[in-house]
């Protein structure tokens, strides 16, 4: 599937800012920008690509597929770990390059394959003269080793 299977993004703004069809826009590597958020609590819980097979796969099916840029592959989100996204709504923004999805995870809750429920753990905090990351969430959900052994982490 290619970003030719969805309507070409119309070039006028009235259209394309309104009501009407979904012409997702898709960047040069035919990628568009998913964030994902509790769809209870709105928590972030990450920021990951979509291509057009697996936005369509993700409208389709209901449940959160997503595009690995690091193995260039198709990636069913907790298809591994049980933590499956089941979608409840997908927005997009006023031009279509972005998608935002708010989802409920299945299994442990957790969305992060450290077995943290967000990607989002640490915070970015100025030391002294140096930029340093400290754990806001430490909480484990589940075991990364037992569940991940000699699988390709999501």
């Amino acid at each position: 599937m290619t970003a030719q299977d969805f309507p070409a993004p119309s070039t006028d703004k009235v259209e394309l800012e309104g009501a009407g069809l979904f012409t997702p826009r898709f960047d040069a590597s035919g990628l568009i920008t998913a964030v994902v958020t509790d769809a209870g609590d709105g928590e972030l819980l990450m920021v990951a690509h979509m291509n057009a097979e697996s936005l369509r796969l993700t409208i389709d099916t209901g449940i959160a597929h997503y595009y690995s840029r690091s193995r260039q592959s198709l990636w069913k989100k907790g298809e591994t770990s049980g933590n499956l996204q089941t979608v409840h709504e997908i927005r997009t923004d006023c031009d279509q390059d972005a998608i935002w999805l708010k989802v409920s995870v299945a299994g442990h809750d957790a969305t992060c394959h450290t077995g943290r429920r967000s990607c989002f753990y640490r915070a970015v905090t100025k030391d002294d003269d140096r930029t340093i990351l400290e754990i806001r969430d430490d909480a484990r959900h589940f075991d990364p080793e037992a569940v991940y052994s000699s699988k390709p982490t999501e």
